[in-house]
Protein backbone atom coordinates (compact mmCIF):
# COMPACT_ATOMS: atom_id res chain seq x y z
CA UNK A 1 0.00 0.00 0.00
CA UNK A 2 2.76 2.53 -0.51
CA UNK A 3 1.74 3.73 -3.70
CA UNK A 4 -1.90 4.18 -1.60
CA UNK A 5 -0.01 6.12 0.42
CA UNK A 6 2.17 8.11 -1.74
CA UNK A 7 -0.96 8.77 -3.91
CA UNK A 8 -3.00 10.37 -1.24
CA UNK A 9 -0.14 11.98 0.16
CA UNK A 10 0.24 14.22 -2.87
CA UNK A 11 -3.42 14.76 -2.99
CA UNK A 12 -3.14 16.23 0.41
CA UNK A 13 0.16 18.31 -0.63
CA UNK A 14 -2.25 19.64 -3.72
CA UNK A 15 -5.20 20.69 -1.54
CA UNK A 16 -2.82 22.32 0.91
CA UNK A 17 -1.26 24.17 -1.82
CA UNK A 18 -4.38 25.11 -3.07
CA UNK A 19 -5.63 26.68 0.61
CA UNK A 20 -2.28 28.81 0.54
CA UNK A 21 -3.25 29.84 -3.08
CA UNK A 22 -6.68 31.32 -2.18
CA UNK A 23 -5.21 33.13 0.87
CA UNK A 24 -3.14 34.73 -1.04
CA UNK A 25 -5.50 35.68 -3.60
CA UNK A 26 -7.55 37.38 -0.61
CA UNK A 27 -4.11 39.05 0.53
CA UNK A 28 -3.95 40.85 -2.97
CA UNK A 29 -7.25 41.95 -2.92
CA UNK A 30 -8.64 38.93 -5.33
CA UNK A 31 -12.38 37.83 -4.51
CA UNK A 32 -12.56 35.22 -2.48
CA UNK A 33 -16.23 33.90 -3.16
CA UNK A 34 -14.77 33.58 -6.98
CA UNK A 35 -14.70 30.04 -7.72
CA UNK A 36 -12.49 30.41 -11.09
CA UNK A 37 -9.34 31.90 -8.73
CA UNK A 38 -8.96 28.49 -6.86
CA UNK A 39 -7.67 25.10 -8.31
CA UNK A 40 -9.96 23.13 -9.95
CA UNK A 41 -12.74 25.19 -9.87
CA UNK A 42 -13.93 23.96 -6.49
CA UNK A 43 -13.63 27.35 -4.32
CA UNK A 44 -14.01 25.02 -1.31
CA UNK A 45 -17.61 24.21 -2.42
CA UNK A 46 -19.51 21.34 -0.39
CA UNK A 47 -18.88 18.06 -2.33
CA UNK A 48 -22.31 15.91 -2.70
CA UNK A 49 -21.75 12.20 -2.80
CA UNK A 50 -25.22 9.80 -3.51
CA UNK A 51 -25.81 6.27 -3.64
CA UNK A 52 -28.23 3.95 -4.59
CA UNK A 53 -30.83 2.62 -2.35
CA UNK A 54 -28.93 -0.17 -1.52
CA UNK A 55 -26.79 -1.41 0.99
CA UNK A 56 -23.40 -2.22 -0.47
CA UNK A 57 -23.28 1.12 -2.73
CA UNK A 58 -24.00 2.84 0.16
CA UNK A 59 -20.51 0.96 1.77
CA UNK A 60 -18.81 2.24 -1.41
CA UNK A 61 -20.16 6.00 -1.81
CA UNK A 62 -19.08 5.76 2.33
CA UNK A 63 -15.81 4.89 1.22
CA UNK A 64 -15.33 8.03 -1.06
CA UNK A 65 -16.65 10.58 1.31
CA UNK A 66 -14.35 9.41 3.98
CA UNK A 67 -11.45 9.55 2.34
CA UNK A 68 -12.26 12.58 0.68
CA UNK A 69 -12.61 14.29 4.10
CA UNK A 70 -9.40 13.12 5.65
CA UNK A 71 -8.03 14.70 3.16
CA UNK A 72 -9.61 18.11 3.67
CA UNK A 73 -12.65 18.11 1.58
CA UNK A 74 -16.27 18.82 2.56
CA UNK A 75 -19.17 16.16 1.80
CA UNK A 76 -22.43 16.19 1.96
CA UNK A 77 -23.88 12.47 1.89
CA UNK A 78 -27.08 12.19 -0.30
CA UNK A 79 -27.91 8.39 0.29
CA UNK A 80 -29.79 5.46 -0.34
CA UNK A 81 -31.71 7.88 -3.18
CA UNK A 82 -33.28 5.07 -4.89
CA UNK A 83 -32.98 3.02 -8.31
CA UNK A 84 -30.85 4.44 -11.37
CA UNK A 85 -34.31 5.69 -12.98
CA UNK A 86 -34.53 7.99 -9.52
CA UNK A 87 -31.22 9.24 -9.16
CA UNK A 88 -29.38 9.68 -12.91
CA UNK A 89 -31.45 12.87 -13.15
CA UNK A 90 -29.71 14.00 -10.04
CA UNK A 91 -26.62 13.61 -11.64
CA UNK A 92 -27.10 14.98 -14.89
CA UNK A 93 -28.06 18.01 -13.61
CA UNK A 94 -25.59 18.48 -11.32
CA UNK A 95 -27.44 18.05 -8.11
CA UNK A 96 -25.20 14.60 -6.95
CA UNK A 97 -21.15 15.40 -8.07
CA UNK A 98 -20.04 12.23 -7.25
CA UNK A 99 -21.99 8.26 -7.29
CA UNK A 100 -20.40 5.03 -7.11
CA UNK A 101 -21.99 3.18 -10.61
CA UNK A 102 -21.36 -0.08 -12.36
CA UNK A 103 -20.30 -0.22 -15.74
CA UNK A 104 -22.12 -2.66 -17.70
CA UNK A 105 -25.54 -1.45 -16.37
CA UNK A 106 -24.92 2.11 -16.80
CA UNK A 107 -24.08 1.19 -20.18
CA UNK A 108 -27.03 -0.25 -21.05
CA UNK A 109 -29.06 2.66 -19.32
CA UNK A 110 -27.30 4.95 -22.02
CA UNK A 111 -27.12 2.61 -24.95
CA UNK A 112 -29.42 -0.44 -24.64
CA UNK A 113 -28.00 -2.17 -27.74
CA UNK A 114 -24.86 -1.95 -27.11
CA UNK A 115 -22.41 -5.02 -27.91
CA UNK A 116 -19.77 -4.16 -25.53
CA UNK A 117 -19.67 -6.99 -23.13
CA UNK A 118 -16.02 -7.03 -21.49
CA UNK A 119 -14.90 -5.49 -18.88
CA UNK A 120 -12.44 -2.62 -20.96
CA UNK A 121 -15.15 -2.92 -23.73
CA UNK A 122 -17.83 -1.71 -21.63
CA UNK A 123 -15.43 0.94 -19.66
CA UNK A 124 -14.72 2.77 -22.96
CA UNK A 125 -18.02 2.71 -24.42
CA UNK A 126 -19.40 3.97 -21.16
CA UNK A 127 -16.70 6.50 -21.47
CA UNK A 128 -18.47 7.60 -25.17
CA UNK A 129 -21.71 7.57 -23.68
CA UNK A 130 -22.27 9.53 -21.20
CA UNK A 131 -24.06 13.07 -21.33
CA UNK A 132 -22.00 16.32 -21.65
CA UNK A 133 -20.62 17.44 -18.27
CA UNK A 134 -20.33 14.11 -16.30
CA UNK A 135 -17.23 11.03 -16.86
CA UNK A 136 -16.23 8.13 -15.11
CA UNK A 137 -13.07 8.12 -12.69
CA UNK A 138 -11.03 4.97 -13.29
CA UNK A 139 -13.01 1.63 -12.83
CA UNK A 140 -12.37 -0.87 -9.84
CA UNK A 141 -11.38 -4.34 -10.23
CA UNK A 142 -14.49 -5.12 -7.38
CA UNK A 143 -17.29 -6.11 -9.38
CA UNK A 144 -21.02 -6.00 -8.61
CA UNK A 145 -23.04 -7.21 -11.14
CA UNK A 146 -26.76 -8.36 -12.02
CA UNK A 147 -26.73 -12.62 -11.70
CA UNK A 148 -29.53 -15.23 -12.10
CA UNK A 149 -29.38 -17.33 -9.23
CA UNK A 150 -31.09 -21.21 -8.66
CA UNK A 151 -31.30 -23.23 -5.53
CA UNK A 152 -29.09 -26.32 -5.85
CA UNK A 153 -31.75 -28.82 -5.65
CA UNK A 154 -33.55 -27.14 -8.67
CA UNK A 155 -29.75 -27.10 -10.22
CA UNK A 156 -29.29 -31.00 -9.97
CA UNK A 157 -33.13 -32.15 -10.06
CA UNK A 158 -32.99 -30.33 -13.75
CA UNK A 159 -29.27 -30.45 -14.69
CA UNK A 160 -29.17 -26.42 -14.72
CA UNK A 161 -25.57 -24.82 -15.00
CA UNK A 162 -25.89 -22.18 -17.05
CA UNK A 163 -28.71 -19.51 -18.55
CA UNK A 164 -28.63 -21.79 -21.52
CA UNK A 165 -29.44 -25.16 -19.91
CA UNK A 166 -32.71 -23.20 -18.73
CA UNK A 167 -34.45 -24.47 -22.19
CA UNK A 168 -34.26 -27.82 -21.04
CA UNK A 169 -36.31 -27.38 -18.38
CA UNK A 170 -39.84 -28.81 -18.67
CA UNK A 171 -41.79 -26.96 -15.86
CA UNK A 172 -42.39 -23.20 -15.64
CA UNK A 173 -39.75 -20.92 -14.18
CA UNK A 174 -40.87 -17.85 -12.59
CA UNK A 175 -37.93 -14.88 -12.58
CA UNK A 176 -37.88 -12.94 -9.22
CA UNK A 177 -36.23 -9.65 -8.87
CA UNK A 178 -36.84 -5.52 -8.64
CA UNK A 179 -39.97 -4.55 -10.48
CA UNK A 180 -37.31 -2.53 -13.01
CA UNK A 181 -35.99 -5.93 -13.76
CA UNK A 182 -39.03 -6.91 -16.09
CA UNK A 183 -38.02 -4.00 -18.34
CA UNK A 184 -34.07 -4.40 -18.14
CA UNK A 185 -32.24 -5.71 -21.28
CA UNK A 186 -31.49 -8.51 -19.09
CA UNK A 187 -34.92 -9.37 -18.05
CA UNK A 188 -37.34 -11.71 -19.33
CA UNK A 189 -36.60 -10.41 -23.15
CA UNK A 190 -33.31 -10.97 -23.03
CA UNK A 191 -33.46 -14.09 -21.88
CA UNK A 192 -36.33 -14.97 -24.57
CA UNK A 193 -33.78 -13.07 -27.29
CA UNK A 194 -30.81 -14.76 -26.38
CA UNK A 195 -31.35 -17.84 -25.06
CA UNK A 196 -35.04 -18.61 -26.21
CA UNK A 197 -35.86 -19.36 -22.21
CA UNK A 198 -39.15 -18.29 -21.64
CA UNK A 199 -40.34 -16.89 -17.71
CA UNK A 200 -42.73 -15.69 -15.66
CA UNK A 201 -42.02 -12.71 -13.19
CA UNK A 202 -42.86 -12.04 -9.83
CA UNK A 203 -41.95 -8.34 -8.90
CA UNK A 204 -40.16 -8.47 -5.10
CA UNK A 205 -38.56 -4.75 -4.41
CA UNK A 206 -36.37 -5.94 -1.98
CA UNK A 207 -32.83 -5.76 -4.11
CA UNK A 208 -32.01 -9.55 -3.78
CA UNK A 209 -32.53 -9.42 0.19
CA UNK A 210 -34.22 -11.21 2.32
CA UNK A 211 -37.89 -11.46 0.94
CA UNK A 212 -36.04 -12.59 -2.38
CA UNK A 213 -34.52 -15.17 -0.88
CA UNK A 214 -37.47 -16.95 0.72
CA UNK A 215 -39.51 -17.04 -2.30
CA UNK A 216 -36.59 -18.81 -3.53
CA UNK A 217 -36.34 -21.39 -1.58
CA UNK A 218 -40.24 -21.77 -0.70
CA UNK A 219 -40.12 -22.36 -4.37
CA UNK A 220 -42.47 -19.27 -5.10
CA UNK A 221 -39.68 -18.22 -7.47
CA UNK A 222 -37.32 -20.63 -9.34
CA UNK A 223 -34.89 -18.12 -10.57
CA UNK A 224 -33.71 -14.24 -9.11
CA UNK A 225 -32.19 -11.94 -9.62
CA UNK A 226 -29.09 -11.16 -6.88
CA UNK A 227 -25.82 -8.99 -7.43
CA UNK A 228 -22.84 -10.93 -7.74
CA UNK A 229 -21.25 -9.76 -4.41
CA UNK A 230 -24.01 -10.75 -2.12
CA UNK A 231 -22.47 -12.88 0.49
CA UNK A 232 -25.78 -14.67 0.52
CA UNK A 233 -25.61 -16.64 -2.71
CA UNK A 234 -22.80 -18.59 -0.35
CA UNK A 235 -24.37 -18.68 2.40
CA UNK A 236 -27.56 -20.04 1.00
CA UNK A 237 -25.61 -22.48 -0.89
CA UNK A 238 -27.28 -21.48 -4.47
CA UNK A 239 -25.54 -21.69 -7.37
CA UNK A 240 -25.04 -18.54 -9.90
CA UNK A 241 -25.93 -19.90 -13.69
CA UNK A 242 -23.07 -19.49 -15.82
CA UNK A 243 -23.88 -16.44 -18.63
CA UNK A 244 -21.97 -18.23 -21.55
CA UNK A 245 -23.47 -15.92 -24.28
CA UNK A 246 -22.95 -12.53 -22.15
CA UNK A 247 -26.39 -11.72 -21.16
CA UNK A 248 -24.90 -10.07 -18.16
CA UNK A 249 -21.97 -7.09 -19.43
CA UNK A 250 -19.21 -6.86 -17.25
CA UNK A 251 -20.11 -4.45 -14.36
CA UNK A 252 -17.23 -2.97 -12.49
CA UNK A 253 -17.47 -0.70 -9.77
CA UNK A 254 -16.83 3.08 -10.79
CA UNK A 255 -17.46 6.78 -9.69
CA UNK A 256 -19.54 8.79 -12.15
CA UNK A 257 -18.24 12.58 -11.13
CA UNK A 258 -19.77 15.95 -12.05
CA UNK A 259 -17.06 18.75 -13.79
CA UNK A 260 -16.95 20.20 -10.14
CA UNK A 261 -14.61 16.98 -8.96
CA UNK A 262 -10.99 18.52 -8.98
CA UNK A 263 -8.01 16.44 -10.65
CA UNK A 264 -7.55 15.88 -6.09
CA UNK A 265 -10.95 14.59 -5.44
CA UNK A 266 -10.20 12.25 -8.69
CA UNK A 267 -6.87 10.53 -7.21
CA UNK A 268 -8.34 10.37 -3.63
CA UNK A 269 -11.20 8.29 -5.64
CA UNK A 270 -9.19 6.23 -8.30
CA UNK A 271 -6.62 5.49 -5.26
CA UNK A 272 -9.67 4.08 -3.12
CA UNK A 273 -11.06 1.83 -6.03
CA UNK A 274 -7.59 0.61 -7.33
CA UNK A 275 -7.88 -0.62 -4.06
CA UNK A 276 -11.12 -2.41 -3.84
CA UNK A 277 -11.19 -6.05 -4.57
CA UNK A 278 -13.89 -8.13 -5.36
CA UNK A 279 -12.94 -10.32 -2.50
CA UNK A 280 -13.20 -6.91 -0.43
CA UNK A 281 -16.22 -5.98 -1.77
CA UNK A 282 -18.16 -9.43 -0.75
CA UNK A 283 -16.31 -9.38 2.82
CA UNK A 284 -17.43 -5.53 3.29
CA UNK A 285 -21.19 -6.29 1.76
CA UNK A 286 -21.16 -9.73 4.61
CA UNK A 287 -19.98 -7.17 7.62
CA UNK A 288 -23.85 -5.57 6.64
CA UNK A 289 -25.97 -8.38 6.10
CA UNK A 290 -24.43 -10.71 8.50
CA UNK A 291 -23.27 -8.00 11.20
CA UNK A 292 -25.22 -5.43 10.65
CA UNK A 293 -22.70 -2.97 11.26
CA UNK A 294 -23.15 0.49 9.28
CA UNK A 295 -21.81 1.61 6.17
CA UNK A 296 -19.92 4.68 8.10
CA UNK A 297 -18.14 1.86 10.26
CA UNK A 298 -17.48 -0.78 7.62
CA UNK A 299 -16.19 1.84 5.52
CA UNK A 300 -13.87 3.70 8.44
CA UNK A 301 -12.35 -0.06 9.33
CA UNK A 302 -11.44 -0.88 5.60
CA UNK A 303 -9.72 2.44 4.81
CA UNK A 304 -7.42 1.88 8.17
CA UNK A 305 -7.34 -1.82 7.60
CA UNK A 306 -5.70 -0.62 3.99
CA UNK A 307 -3.26 2.03 5.39
CA UNK A 308 -5.03 4.90 2.97
CA UNK A 309 -5.27 7.58 5.42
Amino acid sequence: MNTARTTLRIALAAVAVGAMTALAGCASGGDPLDESSSPGGSGGDTVVIGSQDYYSNEIIAELYAQALEENGFTVDRQFRIGQREVYMPEIEDGSIDVFPEYTGNLLQFFEPDTTATTSDDVYTALEGALPDGLRVLEQSPATDQDSYNVTKTFSETNNVKSLADLKNVTTQITLGGNSELATRPYGPEGLKSVYGVDVAFTPIEDNGGPLTLKALVDDQVQMVNIFSADPNIAANDLVTLDDPEGLFLASNVVPVVSEKVTDEMAKVIDTVSAALTPEDLVALNSLSVNEQQSAAQIAKDWLAEKALF
